[in-house]
């Protein structure tokens, strides 16, 4: 059975750093597009950022381009989201999600994990 766990969230400083981890099992990793999409309180879901396969395909929201950081460990069965110079705005549930498409695309129908928290606050 396809499961994601989310894991790295808290409390953080403006202009600090977290990395979120998601922990995979149930499908083959190596062959499956992951995104990771937010969700602020009052706002709908976003996506902000996507790792295809190959890993060469990332894919990055305008709004976090040059401070997130995808990066897979296959061997691991993890994804990882680097998060840097994070600000307010910044503050939401986390969610990695599966695309479901053999593609390696990050395009259509995906598969959630339950998300964790991240707070940017002083």
């Amino acid at each position: 059975q396809l499961q994601l766990v989310e894991s790295g969230g808290g409390l953080v400083q403006p202009g600090g750093s977290l990395r979120l981890s998601c922990a995979a099992s149930g499908f083959a990793l190596d062959k499956k597009a992951i995104g990771w999409f937010r969700q602020a309180p009052g706002q709908e879901r976003e996506g902000v950022s996507c790792v295809g396969v190959p890993d060469v395909h990332q894919w990055y929201a305008d709004s976090v381009k040059g401070r997130f950081t995808n990066s897979r460990d296959n061997a691991q069965k993890s994804v990882y989201l680097q998060m840097n110079s994070l600000q307010p705005e910044d503050t939401a549930v986390y969610y990695c999600a599966a695309y479901r498409s053999a593609s390696g695309y990050c395009d259509g129908p995906v598969d959630w994990g339950k998300g964790t928290l991240v707070t940017v606050s002083s």
